[in-house]
């Protein structure tokens, strides 16, 4: 097996991320915009739609699922902090 064969990891021994893994809250706010716009397309059957309308939808689907799961992500970790530093600050 040579070096090409083998997929590198960083040295905590995981994989590479996903593509998404860094957006953020506006590319996550993108990701749901342009699976709409997706979607529209299909509705409305332009060039490039699929034969099997709900195959469009479903990629559309999956487009729009990973943009609220960062953007619900994204807002549960920024209420959890500020509850933290709520509590530090009630505590001192």
């Amino acid at each position: 097996m040579t070096d090409k064969d083998v997929e590198q990891t960083d040295e905590r021994g995981y994989g590479p991320e996903p593509w998404w893994a860094d957006l953020g809250t506006w590319g996550a706010v993108a990701l749901i915009v342009v699976g709409g716009l997706a979607a529209a397309w299909v509705f409305f059957r332009l060039p490039g739609t699929p034969e099997e309308l709900a195959a469009g939808y479903y990629q559309a689907a999956k487009v729009v699922a990973i943009g609220l799961v960062i953007v619900g992500s994204t807002l549960l970790s920024r209420r959890r902090a500020q509850a933290a530093a709520t509590e530090d600050t009630n505590a001192a």
